[in-house]
C-alpha cells in the first residue's frame, strides 16, 4: 500500500475574498497543467452560473502534490444559501484555509461555516488576501483584520490550538503570499518576487494527516453523490480504513424510509481519486484519501461502504428533509415554441431525474397530471438555479409559486416547517427588520450585539413566512444585512401569512404592447413590459395597485383622426418599468399563475388564461 502523506482541506471565504483565484493559482504553481495547455481564469467554476455570479455554487474537489504529498482541496461555496453544502464537506476534512478580505475584514457570511470547522476540531489557516487593496496601505488595517479575526475565534470557541493559528498575507491574483508582515510593501511594489510556497509548506505543517483506524477492514462513510453516464451513480468520500480494488465485492450499510438498517452488497465498477481537475482510475484506495467509488445505483448520503459483513457502520450524516416543493410543467401558453424547444413531458421528467441524481438536495415526484412533476427541496435559490440551467439548454418550461410541504400529527393536527433565522445587520435597522419578520409570524427569541454597530437576532419563523423575505430583508437592511437559516422542525399551523397583497395587470387580449397603451395604465400600478412585447390573453404585465386583479388592453392604439389635439406634438414617455429576474417572480408570484421560461424571456401568466373563466377576487382565485 502507498505510504504518501496526505492532507485533505477545504477553503472557507466570504464570497468575492478572492477563494476561487486562490485555488487557480495553487494549481498552476503545482504544476497540474502541462505547458502546452490553455488554462482560464477561475477554473474551478465551471458553471457559466458561477462565472456570471462571481459565486461558487458547487463544491468541488481537487488534489495537488507538493515535496512528495497529496494534497486534496475542496473549494466550497461562500454564499450563505449554499451553507448547507458546506457543512457537509467538512467531514471529510481535517483543516480549512481562512480567506479574509484585508479591507473588508471577516464578514458575518464565514460566521456559520467556520464555527462549524471548529467545533470539529478543524486547524485553521488564517490567509489575509489582497493586501495590495489602496486601503492597506500602511499595513494598519491588514493589523486590524487579524485582531478582528482572533476576536471572532474567541467568541466561537475556539480552543488554545486552534487560537494559536499561522497568518498569511496574500496577493492570490498576483499569485503570490509571505509570512513576514513587513515584506508586504515590497511585494507589492514588484520589488521582491514571492510565490504560494509558504502556504504549500503551511499546509503541510499544520493541517494534520488524515485520522484513519489501523487493522480494520475497508471502511468509507459517503460525503457526497455525483452521476456519470458511464458508470452511473458515484459515491465520494475520504477512507477511513482499509483498502479496496477495482471489482471487488463490498456492502453498503444505509438505512431505508423506515429507519431500519439495511445492508446491500455491490460489485465496484470504478475506482477514482482526484489529481488536478481531473478524477483518475486507480488500482487500489489509500488509506485517509479522497475518492470515488461507482457501482451502487441506491447508495445515498450517509451511507457507509465497508469491506464485508463484521465492520460496522459509520454514524450517519443528517441529510435535512426538504421543506419546499414545486411544480414543473411543459410549456402551454399561445407563445410556446417560440423561442426554444417546447420540451416534452417526457424530455423533462428525464432532465429532472438527472438533476435529482446529480443533487441530492433535491427530490422528484410525478405531479397530478401527467405534464406535471413536482421538485422538492430546501429554497427557492435552488430551484431558480435548476430553472436558470435548463432555459440555459434551448428549453421552455414553466414552474409554479414555491409550496411548504406540510405534515400530519398522530392527532390530525396541521404541522408546518419552523425555521430559525439567524440575522447579522447593523443595529440601526434591527427595529425595521425584526417587524418585517414579525408580520409573518417570525418570534424574537434572541438579541446580541456584535459589536462595532452589528447586532445578531434568531427570529423562529414558520417556513412560509421567509417566502419572498430575502429580497425584503435586503432592502430593509440596505444590502448590509446577512441571513442564514436552520430548520429547528414541525410545528402546529401558525394560521394565514398575507404573501402578496396586491393583485395582477393581466393582459386582455393577444398583440404586441404599445407605448400609448402602456401610459394609460401607468397609474394603475407598476409595470412589468416595455412597448413592443408581444403579449396574450392571461399573461401578467405588471402589479396592480390594489389587492384584485385587473384586466387591461396593453396593445391600445392612439386613434387616428384629422383633428390636432393641443398635446399631440410634446414627447411622452414611460415613467418606468420593473424588470423582473427569475429569483424576484418567484417570491411575487401567486399560487394561481405561472412563471414561462424560455431561453429569451421570462413572462408571468395566470394558470387560467381567458379571462371570462376566472375570477379577479383573491378570495375566490386562491383556495
Amino acid at each position: 500500500m502507498s505510504t504518501t502523506p496526505l492532507r485533505n482541506l477545504c477553503i472557507i471565504a466570504h464570497v468575492d475574498h478572492g477563494k476561487t483565484t486562490l485555488v487557480d493559482h495553487l494549481l498552476k504553481q503545482a504544476g497540474t497543467f502541462q505547458a502546452h495547455e490553455s488554462v482560464s481564469d477561475r477554473v474551478m467554476d465551471s458553471m457559466d452560473l458561477e462565472r456570471e455570479r462571481g459565486i461558487t455554487i458547487m463544491a468541488k474537489n481537487t488534489a495537488v502534490r507538493y515535496r512528495g504529498a497529496k494534497i486534496n482541496i475542496v473549494d466550497t461555496p461562500g454564499h450563505a444559501d449554499f451553507g448547507g453544502e458546506v457543512e457537509r464537506i467538512l467531514g471529510m476534512c481535517d483543516g480549512a484555509i481562512l480567506l479574509v478580505d484585508a479591507a473588508e475584514g471577516p464578514l458575518p457570511q464565514t460566521r456559520f461555516v467556520l464555527q462549524k470547522a471548529l467545533s470539529q476540531g478543524h486547524q485553521i489557516i488564517l490567509c489575509v488576501n489582497k493586501v495590495d487593496r489602496p486601503e492597506c496601505e500602511g499595513g494598519g488595517r491588514i493589523q486590524e483584520v487579524v485582531n478582528q479575526t482572533f476576536d471572532l475565534f474567541v467568541e466561537l470557541g475556539a480552543n488554545e490550538q486552534q487560537l494559536d493559528f499561522p497568518i498569511l498575507y496574500a496577493a492570490a491574483r498576483h499569485g503570490w503570499c509571505t509570512t513576514d508582515f513587513d515584506a508586504i510593501p515590497e511585494m507589492v511594489a514588484g520589488e521582491k518576487k514571492g510565490t504560494l510556497e509558504p502556504l504549500f509548506d503551511a499546509m503541510l505543517k499544520h493541517i494534520p494527516s488524515p485520522k484513519v483506524s489501523e487493522g480494520q477492514g475497508f471502511q468509507m462513510l459517503v460525503s457526497n453523490l455525483a452521476y456519470s453516464d458511464y458508470v452511473g451513480r458515484l459515491a465520494i468520500g475520504r477512507v477511513v480504513s482499509g483498502s479496496i480494488k477495482k471489482n471487488q465485492r463490498i456492502i453498503r450499510r444505509g438505512v431505508n424510509d423506515a429507519g431500519a438498517g439495511i445492508n446491500q452488497s455491490f460489485n465496484v465498477q470504478a475506482l477514482l481519486a482526484y489529481e488536478g481537475l481531473k478524477q483518475v482510475e486507480i488500482t487500489e484506495t489509500l488509506v485517509g484519501d479522497i475518492i470515488v467509488v461507482a457501482g451502487s445505483e441506491t447508495v445515498e448520503i450517509g451511507d457507509t461502504l465497508v469491506g464485508d459483513d463484521t465492520i460496522q457502520p459509520l454514524p450517519r450524516i443528517i441529510v435535512e428533509k426538504p421543506t419546499l416543493a414545486m411544480v414543473f410543467s411543459v410549456n402551454t401558453s399561445p407563445l410556446s415554441g417560440q423561442e426554444g424547444e417546447a420540451i416534452q413531458s417526457r424530455k423533462l421528467r428525464d432532465r429532472l431525474l438527472r438533476e435529482v441524481r446529480n443533487n441530492v438536495a433535491l427530490r422528484f415526484q410525478d405531479g397530478v397530471t401527467p405534464d406535471q412533476f413536482r421538485v422538492l427541496g430546501r429554497g427557492e435559490l435552488q430551484f431558480a438555479i435548476l430553472v436558470e440551467q435548463i432555459r440555459r439548454e434551448g428549453f421552455e418550461l414553466m414552474v409554479g409559486k414555491p409550496q411548504v410541504l406540510y405534515q400530519t400529527a398522530e392527532d390530525g393536527t396541521r404541522l408546518e416547517p419552523m425555521e430559525r433565522a439567524v440575522l447579522d445587520l447593523p443595529e440601526q435597522y434591527a427595529s425595521e427588520v425584526t417587524q418585517l419578520f414579525q408580520q409573518r409570524k417570525g418570534i424574537l427569541t434572541k438579541y446580541e450585539p456584535q459589536g462595532v454597530g452589528r447586532v445578531r437576532l434568531e427570529i423562529d419563523i414558520p417556513t412560509r413566512g421567509l417566502l419572498g423575505m430575502r429580497s425584503k430583508y435586503l432592502t430593509a437592511t440596505r444590502g448590509a444585512g446577512l441571513m442564514s437559516t436552520l430548520l429547528m422542525g414541525y410545528e402546529p399551523h401558525k394560521g394565514e401569512i398575507a404573501h402578496r397583497l396586491v393583485g395582477s395587470l393581466i393582459s386582455d387580449r393577444s398583440g404586441d404592447t404599445v407605448e400609448y397603451g402602456l401610459m394609460g395604465l401607468e397609474d394603475r400600478g407598476i409595470l412589468f413590459l416595455g412597448p413592443g412585447v408581444p403579449v396574450y390573453e392571461g399573461m401578467i404585465i405588471g402589479e396592480h395597485s390594489k389587492d384584485n386583479d385587473l384586466n387591461v388592453n396593453p396593445c391600445r392604439e392612439k386613434k387616428l383622426t384629422n383633428i390636432r389635439s393641443a398635446g399631440a406634438e410634446f414627447l411622452v414617455t414611460l415613467a418606468g418599468i420593473r424588470k423582473m429576474s427569475l429569483e424576484q417572480c418567484l417570491e411575487w408570484i401567486d399560487e394561481d399563475e405561472w412563471i414561462e421560461v424560455t431561453p429569451k424571456s421570462i413572462r408571468l401568466r395566470k394558470k387560467i388564461l381567458p379571462q371570462n373563466l376566472r375570477s379577479v377576487k383573491r378570495s375566490e382565485r386562491i383556495t
